[in-house]
């Protein structure tokens, strides 16, 4: 049709890979008359194309368009080349789209959920040290019961820890949930978990013994005096109002703190430790993730602590001096624990899953000695700073 009026098309081709054809243009090297002419004699031909040519031009004439502007517009749109994707690169794109975002979007998304754990973290433990700090003594709640039936059975009445939440946390913290060791999924504690080190630990610790068998080591009574006994307590748990999950495993038989100087176990100090979990049962369910430890020492003057561990020993065999200095390589925030966050570590270590045999403190006891752990039955001694022992840095 364009050669029939008269009209070089000078159409560029389009590139197979725009998306749209490229606007193609045509010239007019002839008279406006001349074009009238040509147009007039395809009109009396009476071809489809050239009456529907024809129709358009008087159309676009009537919006307030010259004859040369509607004529250029009417032969670019008659000749222009429409190029596109095919089926196949469009579903290759998306399918490009996918791999990166599956690919992307969980480390994303487990950044976040971090970010969110531990300011969840962070204002959980600053709510309980306020909350063990306006309570008076955090031992001689719930005592053991013997009880015998009419038959003579002897049996032992265990509500120690649900006493102690219930009398104790109860008026100084907002629960909205208690639940005993038999029913502990009530409060939103996941039957299964899995420990930082990536071990399953299934069922959940129902009682001392199970949790950390080492707590109910006798010699720890040599050391706080013979009035110290040891109560393999079973444990109970709420939940907060903030929505946070908490088991308690409870020793009603804790002892101040005696200002040791010299070698001590940890077990006798140890009041409460709570295990929590920031999302219930929602899961990951992960030590180190949504959740962790706290616990609280000394019946009177409490300290409670909550150590967040390195996955992994930091080193290996180092004194205590160098094994600092790792711990600040290692990251900004990490730093060896204290002697009570050490005490901690010692009564968690299946929740984190620790082989070794001892860390270094950061505790001091002199000059030249240092507190050392021993992990597997919670013994602190000073040792010379000199020594060789494995490090696990902590954060806060």
């Amino acid at each position: 049709l364009p050669a029939k009026l008269g009209i070089e098309d000078t159409t560029s081709s389009c590139h197979p890979e725009l998306v749209s054809g490229s606007i193609q243009r045509c010239v007019l090297p002839v008279s406006l008359d001349r074009f009238r002419n040509g147009l007039a004699r395809l009109a009396k031909n009476g071809t489809a194309k050239s009456v529907v040519f024809a129709l358009c031009l008087r159309s676009l004439a009537q919006f307030g368009m010259t004859p040369t502007e509607s004529v250029l517009c009417l032969v670019n749109r008659l000749s222009v080349k429409k190029c596109a994707f095919t089926m196949a690169e469009i579903l290759l794109s998306l399918t490009i789209i996918g791999v990166v975002a599956a690919i992307t979007l969980p480390s994303l998304t487990g950044n976040i959920n971090e970010r969110t754990w531990n300011t969840q973290r962070k204002a959980l433990y600053a709510r309980f040290s306020q909350a063990i700090a306006l309570m008076p003594a955090l031992n001689g709640y719930g005592t053991l019961k013997e009880e015998t039936d009419s038959a003579g059975s002897t049996s032992i009445e265990d509500t120690a820890a649900e006493t102690f939440i219930t009398d104790g946390l109860s008026k100084v913290l907002k629960i909205n949930n208690i639940c005993d060791y038999q029913h502990l999924e009530d409060c939103g504690i996941a039957s299964q978990i899995t420990n930082l080190a990536g071990s399953i630990i299934s069922p959940f610790p129902a009682k001392m013994s199970d949790f950390n068998s080492e707590l109910l080591s006798a010699n720890a009574s040599i050391y706080v005096g013979s009035d110290y006994s040891h109560l393999d307590t079973r444990t109970a748990a709420f939940e907060t109002q903030n929505g946070e999950s908490i088991v308690v495993f409870y020793n009603p038989n804790c002892t101040a703190n005696m200002n040791f100087t010299s070698a001590y176990y940890t077990q006798a100090v140890m009041c409460a430790n709570f295990v929590y979990d920031l999302n219930g049962t929602k899961g990951p369910n992960t030590v180190g993730k949504d959740i962790g430890f706290m616990s609280a020492l000394y019946a009177t003057d409490s300290n409670v602590v909550a150590p967040y561990p390195h996955i992994g020993d930091t080193l290996t065999g180092v004194n205590q001096i160098d094994g600092g200095k790792a711990c600040n390589n290692l990251d900004n925030e990490y730093r060896l624990p204290n002697r009570d966050e050490l005490a901690s570590i010692f009564y968690n270590k299946n929740l984190i899953g620790i082989s070794s045999s001892g860390y270094w403190s950061s505790s001091v006891a002199d000059i030249e000695k240092a507190w050392r752990l021993s992990m597997d039955a919670g013994y602190i001694i000073p040792r010379d700073k000199t020594e060789n022992w494995n490090i696990r840095c902590v954060k806060r």
